[in-house]
């Protein structure tokens, strides 16, 4: 049985509608979490974090106007734990759409590693 799907995104994003799409051509069922409105919490990224086999700055949305406005002196010296606070605070900080289905967390959309987990 397939855990349930949280899926965080936002609603501008095109990324994130070809992943909902991807999704939803394969009957699975999902919840969507505007990113922007709720972003991760603090206990979520710490979960999160290390099932995505990914680093804290490979979650930042480094293409969006958040990163840009952001001083380059923080975005040079930030720690993990600083990272970590500026996601929870800014949603479009983050990297997506996340989807999060038990111990599958997926950063960005990757039909690959979308295929591997749901088929």
């Amino acid at each position: 049985m397939l855990k349930p799907i949280l899926f965080l995104s936002y609603a501008g994003c095109s990324t994130c509608k070809k992943a909902l799409n991807w999704l939803n051509r394969r009957g699975l069922a999902v919840t969507v979490r505007p990113i922007t409105s709720e972003p991760p919490t603090k206990v979520e990224l710490a979960a999160w974090l290390p099932k995505s086999g990914k680093p804290v700055r490979k979650w930042l949305n480094t293409s969006g106007q958040s990163y840009r406005a952001l001083d380059k002196t923080f975005v040079a010296k930030a720690t993990e734990t600083e990272w970590l606070d500026a996601l929870t605070k800014d949603g479009k900080l983050v990297k997506r759409p996340v989807l999060v289905s038990g111990d599958t967390v997926l950063v960005g959309f990757d039909e690959d590693a979308y295929d591997a987990a749901f088929t």
